[in-house]
Formats: C-alpha cells, structure tokens, sequence
C-alpha cells in the first residue's frame, strides 16, 4: 500500500469496516484507466452489506455525504453501475464529481466532461492541484502532463488525456494517469468522509 493511501485508511473518522475494505480489499483496485471487467462478487458482497451508519466512526453529521463515500467505494472496486445508481441522486457538486468519475471510468468522455463542468468550483479541485504536482513528481516533460499540473485540478482535461491514451497499454505516460486518477479518488473519498463527519475541508 502507498503512503497516501495508508493515510487515508488512518483517517480517524473512518470506520473499522471500511479501513479494512480499503486496506485489504481485491487487488489490481483502481489500476484500470477504462474498467473492462465486473466487480468481483467478493466486492458485491462486502460492499453490499454497507449502510451510511456503517461507514464513520463517530456519527453521521452529512447523509449526503456518506451516501457520496458509498458511490467512491463502489467506484474504487470497479463496480461502475453501483456507483452511478448512488452518485445520480447526489444533486450537488460532490455527486457531479462522482458522476463525471464514473463516466470517465465506462469510456464516456463526452459525458465525463459534461458532469466535471458540473463542479468546477468543487474545493477539491483547488487542493488537487498540489497534490496532483508531488505525483508527477519527475517524470519526463509531457505538454499535456503539464497543463494537468498547473494550478487547478481540471477534470475535463484529465477525462480527455485518458481518451487519448487508455487504448495504448504501452504508452509511457498511462502509469502517470493511474497515479493521478488514484490522487483524484483519494482526494474526493476524504472530502466526503470529514464532510459526513461535520468537518469539511477548509
């Protein structure tokens, strides 16, 4: 497991249920620009069994915001048509945000591209730019690389870079856009999780 991501699973607001789902869940997660293949039943089964009142550890402050940690769940196990089901009642950013993820992740771009123009302000586009930076880290100069790192975190973007290279399993820079799709994921999940919680980022 990554530094970023046992930093997330130490969330204290996280529930034990689901900092093992995360921890200790099917691997290969998230590594798909396109997802290709169904969830695993074993995924089904654990994550169906989750309620809103399952997910935190202290008590539910935001019901739409845990609602949105479930529709992140579903997404990050590849269970594309769970997700959607949840993300599609989420009027707000956060569910815009889910919903352009999903779609993106199906190989809907267009559509990908409709629901990020949907929250273009969202708080985590702002924080996204750093962190988005430190996983490039030092790879090699890429004009498109680039303009993903500069400033804003700018979903629309992303969705069309990954349509431009997720049929190319060799091209050098689709590592890089699973890094950066995991940073984006991991961003949102958090979001959600503190905002359930009642303490949203600042």
């Amino acid at each position: 497991m990554d530094a970023e991501h046992r930093q997330l699973t130490e969330l204290d607001v996280l529930s034990p249920a689901v900092a093992t789902i995360l921890r200790d869940g099917p691997p290969g997660r998230y590594a798909e620009l396109v997802v290709t293949a169904p969830a695993t039943p074993e995924t089904k089964l654990r994550l169906g069994q989750l309620q809103p009142k399952d997910l935190l550890a202290v008590p539910i402050q935001d019901m739409e915001s845990a609602m949105a940690m479930l529709a992140g769940l579903w997404l990050w196990f590849d269970d594309l048509e769970s997700s959607h089901r949840i993300a599609q009642d989420i009027a707000s950013p956060t569910g815009c945000f889910w919903h352009a993820i999903m779609h993106r992740r199906e190989g809907d771009f267009s559509n990908a591209r409709y629901w990020y123009a949907r929250c273009q302000a969202h708080r985590v586009n702002h924080l996204l730019g750093a962190v988005t930076a430190a996983v490039v880290g030092n790879a090699p100069p890429d004009a498109r690389i680039t303009h993903l790192v500069a400033g804003e975190w700018d979903g629309s973007a992303f969705a069309s870079f990954v349509e431009s290279i997720y049929r190319h399993p060799k091209d050098p820079r689709r590592p890089i856009a699973v890094h950066l799709q995991q940073a984006e994921w991991r961003a949102l999940f958090h979001h959600c999780a503190l905002a359930a919680a009642g303490s949203p980022l600042e």
